[in-house]
């Protein structure tokens, strides 16, 4: 048996061997397909995977030291300063806060506020324009500031209640990545000056940051370690260069996953023109394969013969979208640099090319192994005629078998390689649906123009019959086409909806300025003087503390257990507050709210979205660590929250009591005429310099900004699976092409004239565009629907321009490859074909 086999394979080699000699004409879909989805796949892993390895190797200029310690409670105890200084590290402190950065002329701006001491940065270097060191009495700004403020070097900036000369622009923030500027621009000065500033009151939110640099050969995670294990319950954040940038690795693993999803649809796409190229292919040889199963050869050895061409061909697509997608990886990085957090290190990484190469060499196998079976099982005589009636052989059991095992492993590596592993099982669910609803809209189409066999109109009815004869390809112009425009609209309406949320529905509910670090002797004074601006209509305040959720239930944070999307809350510290009677508009969805004059023990109203991530409920406890000390808290109620409107929502709500003698400042909206909003501005930190307004409109325009540059991203993912459809349908049109031009000299021949014609084919095209269209509309928006509705449980808006774009566009495309095939049919000479025939 085994010496058969090896004489089936060594003529199976010598026969492919010979055959590719005479080129690889009819394979090169099957090449462009596969090197596309390939490239696409490369690209985005090998990004990925570049600025990890950029984290990782620059974690310490990114962090800003080998360790860091953080907090938020208040500065370092001299007894921690001194035991790290025991063990011969340096240190540099940097205090973080929000303040408003004024103009001599009185314009003025949020930035967020970076004190800096003389030893930062102990790694990288912080460049400014013009060059040189901050002194104090100076302020460096990015360049944002100084135009918002219209000033240049050399002019005064007022911050808090100190004046600084404006020393330069920054250029270069080596920590930026770990400490970034988020409500705001960046402003530097020199720690020295932060006490004339008197903007660390009790209670501002102010956050100390320690970098540390360890002598030469220290462990980091050891020295960590042990500094947690002295220093117990404080509530600091420590973490060490190897995980520098947790949420932005976080960040680059769910984009990149997306990204590759996206990827895998224009491979999947792809596949499809692998089966119809293999299919063409296959045709072209039917005579080849006729004779050499006249002569004897068994249908082993035929389909050995092409099955080793195929695989040959498509290693030739994936090397060639291995190399194609490195290259798209540095235009990748070039184009993306100001999104990216640190510069990509560009190398090739074995794990990326040779998962991308697997995804490839699986759906080359999974689509190409049904129709070289199907090869394998027709006999020589149906080969002859299976051009004009197919034959309806199916493969073995055996192949069957191993094209699901294929189709099996290739899903199995979506989603053992997933970060969010139910997600891409649901992903490769919709695919697999998408594929079947393009399908079954292929036989309703098919179906339906059989019903109009009647039709008087010759054009009319020759292309409604060019739809549902033998061999048409309908269903795979439907399938390759629908799925690209299907992820296109699909994007296409999430990005409108997002859009629309933050330009018209999030300004209408939301207030106009948040104002922060309001000091409790302030608190009367604020209110008199926002509600004696003339425009302004509403004025919300509440207290506000800072706390780190430590606990759930006793467990601590980092061993709780949570759902994807409610972790972040365990991460960072929290905002806080208590109140007697519930805020307006709390909606209270389980337990009951405190009496307004309870005074035992402390207990907490608590979002319920995170309690069913979390698996708590009422009578749980969160212990929370405010100013250094663990409080626990009991559920009392749940709450459902609306964070759309931009209020003042809390995820924990406490009883009053004891966190009213904790020192802690308060938080406030206002909501004036949009036309004003500087005046009210100017008013309210002339009077207080310590208080920073955050005008609501800045950060949308932020959220928009960083909306457009994931929407590009997303849009030019689906462009490309778009672009494997066109693809596949070139390839339908090239392998009809044959027949096209047959029917085109037949019709010619008695007596239709080329418009009749062109009119037939157009009709033809056109039904199927406006039908792929249609339906990826309509698939579109329920994907659309479900992410919108489900996922980010926003509200959901009906977009028909843009499904009415992707229908004209689907049909538009489709015309255009028609009329390219019609074109080259209607040349053709009917002598020398008639003859041959």
């Amino acid at each position: 048996m085994a010496r058969a086999e090896m004489k089936t394979l060594s003529l199976a080699l010598r026969f492919a061997r010979r055959d590719l000699r005479g080129g690889v004409k009819g394979l090169r879909i099957v090449l462009a397909c596969l090197a596309l989805g390939v490239a696409a796949i490369t690209a985005v892993g090998t990004l990925r995977a570049g600025v990890e390895a950029g984290i990782a190797a620059d974690g310490a200029r990114i962090l800003g030291g080998e360790v860091e310690v953080a907090s938020q409670q208040g500065p370092l105890p001299q007894a921690t300063l001194d035991w790290i200084a025991a063990r011969g590290a340096r240190l540099s402190q940097i205090t973080q806060m929000r303040a408003m950065a004024v103009a001599p002329d009185g314009e003025r701006t949020l930035v967020e506020l970076k004190a800096v001491d003389a030893l930062y940065p102990l790694f990288g270097e912080l460049v400014l324009d013009p060059p040189g060191r901050l002194a104090p009495g100076e302020v460096a700004v990015e360049r944002v500031v100084a135009d918002r403020l219209g000033v240049a070097p050399g002019a005064e900036i007022r911050i808090g209640e100190a004046r600084f000369t404006l020393r330069g622009l920054i250029t270069t923030e080596p920590d930026k990545v770990t400490s970034p500027a988020i409500l705001g621009p960046r402003a530097m000065i020199a720690m020295a000056d932060l006490p004339a500033t008197a903007l660390i009151q009790p209670g501002s939110l102010v956050t100390w940051e320690y970098r540390i640099a360890l002598p030469e050969g220290a462990d980091r995670r050891a020295f960590a370690r042990d500094l947690r294990a002295a220093f117990p319950q404080n509530g600091w954040r420590v973490r060490t260069a190897d995980a520098a940038a947790p949420a932005v690795n976080r960040f680059v693993d769910r984009a990149a996953f997306f990204l590759t999803l996206a990827s895998l649809t224009a491979l999947l796409v792809g596949g499809i023109g692998v089966a119809t190229g293999v299919r063409t292919w296959l045709d072209q040889r039917g005579r080849t394969i006729a004779t050499l199963r006249c002569l004897g050869a068994s249908p082993g050895v035929i389909f050995a013969t092409y099955l080793v061409q195929v695989v040959a061909l498509a290693l030739v697509g994936i090397a060639i979208g291995l190399l194609a997608g490195f290259g798209l990886t540095a235009a990748g990085a070039t184009v993306l640099a100001d999104a990216l957090p640190v510069p990509p290190r560009l190398a090739l990484y074995p794990e990326v090319l040779g998962l991308a190469a697997l995804y490839g060499l699986l759906t080359a196998l999974a689509f190409a192994l049904w129709p070289l079976g199907r090869a394998m099982e027709i006999p020589g005589a149906a080969l002859f005629r299976d051009t004009l009636q197919p034959f309806g052989a199916r493969p073995r059991f055996a192949l069957v078998a191993a094209t699901l095992a294929a189709g099996g492993a290739l899903a199995a590596l979506v989603i053992g390689t997933a970060e969010n592993r139910a997600f891409a099982m649901f992903f490769v669910g919709g695919a697999l649906a998408t594929l079947a609803l393009f399908r079954f809209g292929a036989f309703a189409l098919m179906a339906l123009a059989r019903r109009f066999r009647g039709v008087r109109r010759p054009a009319l009815r020759l292309g409604l019959a060019n739809l549902h004869r033998p061999g048409a390809p309908t269903p795979l112009i439907l399938v390759s086409l629908g799925i690209g425009l299907t992820t296109l609209a699909a994007v296409a309406l999430i990005e409108g909806n997002l859009r629309r949320q933050i330009s018209e529905q999030l300004p209408e509910a939301a207030p106009n300025f948040y104002f922060i670090d309001i000091q409790s002797d302030q608190a009367r004074d604020f209110d008199r003087v926002a509600a004696a601006q003339p425009t302004v209509t509403e004025i919300k305040r509440v207290p506000s503390l800072r706390a780190r959720i430590v606990a759930v239930n006793g467990v601590p944070a980092e061993q709780v257990r949570t759902s994807p999307e409610t972790a972040w809350a365990l991460r960072g510290d929290r905002g806080l507050t208590y109140a007697a009677t519930p805020p307006e508009g709390t909606r209270v969805v389980a337990g009951q709210w405190w009496a307004p004059d309870y005074s035992g023990a402390p207990l907490v109203s608590f979002d319920a979205n995170l309690a069913r991530g979390w698996g708590v409920g009422l009578g749980d406890t969160i212990t929370v660590n405010v100013l250094g000390r663990d409080i626990p808290l009991t559920i009392a109620n749940l709450r459902d929250i609306e964070w759309r409107g931009l209020g003042l929502n809390f995820v924990l709500v406490a009883s009053p009591g004891l966190l009213e003698a904790a020192p802690h400042t308060h938080i406030a909206t206002v909501r004036s005429d949009a036309a004003r909003e500087g005046a009210v501005l100017r008013a309210i930190s002339e009077a207080f310099p310590n208080i920073s307004g955050i005008r609501v409109r800045d950060a949308l325009e932020q959220v928009a900004a960083l909306l457009e540059r994931i929407g590009v991203a997303l849009s030019a993912t689906a462009f490309l699976t778009l672009s494997a459809g066109a693809l596949v349908l070139a390839g339908a049109v090239a392998a009809g092409q044959r027949r096209r031009v047959r029917d085109a000299v037949v019709l010619k021949t008695i007596g239709a004239t080329r418009a009749q014609i062109r009119r037939a084919f157009l009709v033809e095209f056109g039904l199927l565009g406006a039908t792929a269209g249609v339906i990826a509309a309509a698939a579109g928006t329920a994907a659309a629907w479900g992410v919108v509705r489900f996922v980010m449980r926003a509200d959901w808006a009906f977009l028909p321009a843009t499904l009415a774009v992707t229908v004209l566009a689907c049909t538009a495309l489709t015309l255009a490859f028609g009329y390219a095939g019609t074109a080259l049919a209607l040349r053709a000479r009917p002598a020398p074909l008639l003859r041959n025939e």
